[in-house]
């Protein structure tokens, strides 16, 4: 196992200190010599497990009340019995890994700054209740979370246990979606928002990776695919069915136009983009009626889709009476370079 120090340079000695301070919490893996990835292409990033502490105990301000976010700034968001949370990058750039419930929903929000990669992940496990930690390593330069429970190491991109005694095993995605803080507050003026009131001192107004988001040839760590169809850093919509994948550039979804119903694999997707709000999503809507067509609203947030019933769709595919749901489809947001190097068969939607 390799490890490269240019990733800890890049968060700043006194943050390093800092991490070094935050006690491990939890066992060492049962069984660790084996890994479903190679084990030559898994760097050590250099803090070490929980070098890089997760959140477990949470503030949540309104959004009236947050101060630390610009307009452009991405937030991820989940939606669970009618109420909105919000966890920002400017918050995950430093932690990585949130855990959090809402009523009997048990999830951790997932977030790599290194491949742009936010997911939602269940946190019941064969039964089992668990939180994620950072364990400092990565694959693809990818973050790998542990889960405390087996000290087992886990794939955020790959959705996968790659290491320890849960190797194997598939993560549980919860729904959630990425856009900006402008339109995330215009469309859930009433969402809770993480507070910067985490515990710990980070400078949560200062990205800690210098020019990295936009610098098509910053790479830390080594990728074991390249795929220049698409400028490095872009980010894209990866969408699943079984282990078929396909991907779509936000891009792509410049108004007018930002509404494709698309064919992939076994699964009709409808796909809802617009680059000047931020946002991409994706539903499966190969079980509705092929009589059933839709359109945007073009300034109706958070109704984004109005059906030919009338009915209008908010960003997480909630109707407006509550009575629909357009069936999220398995999917995440992430650098090209990283969803290339992870799914290197992926088709890549282009628009005509």
């Amino acid at each position: 196992m390799k490890t490269i120090f240019k990733y800890i340079s890049l968060i700043g000695i006194t943050v390093i200190l800092n991490f070094c301070a935050d006690e491990p919490l939890t066992q060492t893996p049962k069984d660790s010599t084996e890994w479903l990835v190679p084990k030559d292409e898994v760097f050590d990033g250099g803090p070490g497990r929980d070098g890089i502490p997760a959140l477990d105990k949470l503030n949540f301000n309104t959004v009236d009340n947050t101060n630390y976010l610009q307009n452009s700034n991405l937030v991820i968001a989940i939606k669970m019995n009618n109420e909105v949370r919000v966890y920002p990058h400017a918050i995950l750039d430093w932690h990585e890994i949130i855990n959090d419930e809402i009523g009997a929903n048990k999830f951790a929000i997932t977030y790599c700054p290194l491949t742009g990669s936010g997911i939602g992940w269940n946190r019941i496990i064969d039964g089992d209740e668990t939180t994620f930690g950072v364990s400092g390593l990565l694959y693809n330069t990818n973050l790998i979370p542990y889960d405390r429970k087996t000290g087992s190491n886990w794939s955020q991109m790959k959705l996968q246990c790659i290491n320890g005694t849960l190797i194997s095993q598939s993560v549980k995605v919860v729904p959630i979606i990425e856009t900006s803080w402008s339109t995330l507050k215009s469309s859930y003026p009433n969402a809770k928002v993480v507070s910067e009131n985490t515990g710990y001192s980070r400078n949560y107004e200062q990205y800690p990776y210098g020019d990295y988001r936009t610098n098509n040839s910053s790479l830390l760590f080594p990728v074991s695919n390249k795929d220049e169809r698409v400028p490095a850093k872009n980010r894209v919509l990866g969408v699943f069915d079984g282990d078929k994948t396909k991907a779509y550039q936000i891009l792509d979804f410049a108004s007018p136009g930002n509404l494709v119903i698309d064919k992939f694999n076994t699964k009709t997707v409808l796909v809802y983009g617009n680059i000047g709000k931020n946002i991409i999503v994706a539903f499966d809507v190969s079980n509705l009626s092929s009589s059933l067509t839709f359109t945007t609203l073009a300034s109706d947030l958070p109704w984004i889709i109005k059906d030919s019933n009338n009915n209008k769709y908010d960003l997480f595919g909630h109707s407006q009476n509550g009575n629909l749901q357009l069936q999220p489809i398995k999917s995440y947001i992430a650098y090209w370079f990283a969803w290339a190097a992870f799914y290197p068969n992926t088709l890549l939607y282009e628009r005509k």
